[in-house]
């Protein structure tokens, strides 16, 4: 136990000799605030409720080093992630690039540019910090003081093309950590889709610690994908804080199929009365993976709906955790919540830990939650079996179709068609 504590101590203390990054004056206290409160933290351990299925011992084996070099890569490298007709930004090992961007279709009330570029805009101080929790979460607090850059995205209308953020992650010849860090707002009656998505060109060993803020004004409205697929030696801390406003509609699609060791803690608070909210996810792990996700819709005001369906698939020793948690406050009357984890167990050593959890101060309410964990069905199997397929083709068809329930909800074709090839390549390989 304590050559555990030594290693997860020395990590955290080589996380906090990263780069300091030159900033704007109303940014250099924030940052400084926030390595301070990192400090006092340390990484969580199991003895905090929120981490007491999710194991990081792995990741405290190494040492990771700020980026100091940035690579140059060419557009054929990226090109089985590139989205057509979507306006895009690059970010290669947490540095924003041009060359591999194109925000050609951006028009006038849409701003989809570097964070860092933006850091002198009023509408980016007057949100930065102000919603995800680094006063409360370690990783948060790491990012906020040692991000270089990231994507800002305003829309004050609405937008036809989808907004790609692109973060892809290059092999370095020492364990490296890297902070994006995403901003949306949307002003009210807006309209558009965020494709936020996390990449690896190479099975190299590095610590990625996002962070993303999302706020919806009156009548606005978000379709926001949330894709990881890491390379199986990667490290992917994920957080995602949206404030929801007055009658506004925020669809969010979260999908984990890389890294060793991953997790991601989406928080949604309901700030303005009849916002609605619709919450899906899927994570497919196999081998030593370990995938988290953690959920909390906070129904602060009257009115609020939120409906939430997160599935996970476990093979290998994989461990696969959902804590999902629905608050409903004592004012917020007239609130509407469902909430289903429902999971799939590939094998004996698998394993998946499921919470979902309701927290009701109020009567006028109607709530409910539900969760299983299961395998692959017989009968079917025995179906398509007797109709000439294989026990491996079949078994790969029916788990293909337990996860493409959550996918197909995406409106843009040609990703749900890549990450349906994601999902099949990732079953071809657990299922060897």
């Amino acid at each position: 136990m304590a050559q555990k504590q030594g290693k997860r101590d020395q990590c955290f203390e080589q996380l906090l000799l990263g780069k300091t990054v030159e900033s704007v004056g109303w940014l250099k206290p924030l940052r400084a605030e926030a390595l301070n409160l990192a400090r006092a933290m340390n990484f969580p351990s199991n003895r905090n409720d929120d981490w007491r299925f999710t194991d990081l011992s792995a990741l405290y084996l190494h040492d990771f080093h700020p980026v100091v070099s940035f690579a140059k890569l060419t557009k054929a490298e990226i090109k089985e992630y590139v989205i057509s007709g979507a306006i895009r930004l690059v970010f290669v090992d947490g540095s924003y690039c041009a060359e591999l961007s194109d925000p050609a279709n951006t028009h006038e009330g849409v701003t989809v540019a570097s964070l860092l570029e933006r850091l002198g805009d009023p509408l980016v101080e007057g949100h930065f910090g102000k919603h995800a929790p680094y006063k409360q979460d370690a990783f948060v607090a790491l990012n906020t003081n040692f991000f270089e850059d990231g994507a800002w995205v305003h829309v004050a209308k609405e937008v036809a093309a989808p907004i790609h953020l692109l973060h892809v992650s290059t092999r370095r010849e020492v364990a490296s950590a890297i902070y994006p860090r995403n901003m949306v707002v949307m002003e009210p009656t807006s309209r558009a889709m965020v494709v936020e998505e996390y990449v690896g060109l190479d099975d190299g060993i590095y610590f990625s610690n996002a962070v993303t803020e999302v706020v919806l004004k009156e009548q606005a409205r978000l379709q926001h994908v949330r894709v990881q697929r890491e390379e199986k030696n990667a490290f992917h801390i994920g957080h995602c804080s949206v404030e929801a406003g007055k009658d506004s509609a925020y669809a969010a699609t979260s999908l984990a199929f890389g890294a060793r060791v991953s997790r991601h803690t989406l928080h949604v608070t309901q700030q303005g009365e009849g916002a609605e909210m619709q919450l899906d996810g899927l994570a497919l792990v196999a081998g030593r993976q370990i995938a988290d996700t953690h959920t909390v819709v906070n129904h602060a005001v009257p009115r609020g709906k939120s409906c939430q369906l997160h599935k996970c698939i476990a093979d290998g020793s994989a461990h696969a955790v959902f804590s999902g948690k629905v608050i409903v406050q004592e004012g917020a009357v007239g609130t509407d919540s469902t909430q289903s984890s429902r999971n799939l167990l590939l094998s004996d050593k698998a394993h998946i830990d499921t919470q979902p959890q309701l927290e009701i101060f109020n009567d006028d309410v109607s709530c409910k939650h539900g969760a299983t964990i299961g395998q692959i069905d017989e009968d079917a199997l025995f179906f398509l079996k007797s109709r000439g397929l294989t026990e491996e083709r079949a078994r790969n068809l029916l788990t293909h179709a337990f996860a493409a329930e959550i996918i197909v909800k995406i409106p843009v074709s040609s990703l749900v068609e890549t990450l349906g090839k994601t999902i099949l390549e990732r079953i071809n390989e657990v299922r060897k």
